[in-house]
């Protein structure tokens, strides 16, 4: 833990360097016109922030499906766990949540990042988070089954599997399983719970997370 806690100082000092001397960051522009839409509709301290990559963002009534909760989406664009790691102050840390939901591990795989660094960066900003706010619940969402990567399940299985253990063994940390239940009776993802890309969903898969994540937002 002492090891990642100063991996993650490291990492802040290289946030701060790096806007100090301008160099843009990936998805800069939309994490700042993210951020910036945030800002005029008005926010609270202490609520559940969404995050991750298009699965979270494309979540549309996210606010309309919890209607009783704070919640603030900051998914953001094809985003890796390096992403958003780059913008973890601005999209999760400054918002002071109670609860953090994190979609990533999706895009890397498909990028052929090894399971290892995938979860070498979940766990930096685990710890990152943590170490900000020892009290904020972590949710670690496990990759989602679709026609478009099937290809490469296996590979999902393992980070999933990986997710879960680490979950287990680190206090403040769940683990969300999308996966078993965007699964047909064959073993295959859904097909009608999809858009025509075979990628991101379709308002009927995105009730099924609604059933998933409502025992974890709602205590």
């Amino acid at each position: 833990m002492k090891a990642a806690i100063k991996v993650s100082s490291i990492i802040l000092f290289l946030f701060v360097t790096a806007f100090a001397f301008g160099q843009e960051k990936p998805f800069q522009s939309e994490v700042d016109a993210l951020t910036e839409k945030i800002e005029n509709q008005g926010w609270l301290p202490g609520g559940l922030v969404f995050t991750g990559s298009s699965s979270i963002r494309f979540w549309m009534n996210l606010q309309e499906t919890f209607p009783e909760q704070n919640i603030i989406n900051t998914g953001f664009g094809g985003s890796q766990a390096s992403d958003l790691l780059a913008h973890l102050p601005i999209l999760v840390l400054k918002y002071v949540p109670s609860k953090v939901f994190i979609y990533e591990g999706d895009n890397d795989l498909w990028a052929k990042k090894e399971v290892s660094t995938i979860m070498k960066e979940l766990d930096e900003i685990v710890t990152w988070i943590k170490r900000e706010n020892k009290n904020t619940e972590v949710y670690l969402v496990s990759a989602k089954p679709s026609p478009a990567r099937w290809e490469i399940k296996e590979s999902y299985v393992i980070l999933n599997r990986l997710m879960e253990e680490y979950a287990q063994a680190n206090d403040g940390v769940q683990f969300v399983d999308v996966w078993r239940a965007m699964l047909d009776d064959n073993g295959e993802p859904k097909g009608d719970i999809f858009i025509m890309d075979r990628l991101h969903m379709n308002p009927k898969g995105y009730e099924i997370w609604a059933e998933i994540f409502r025992p974890y937002v709602v205590d």
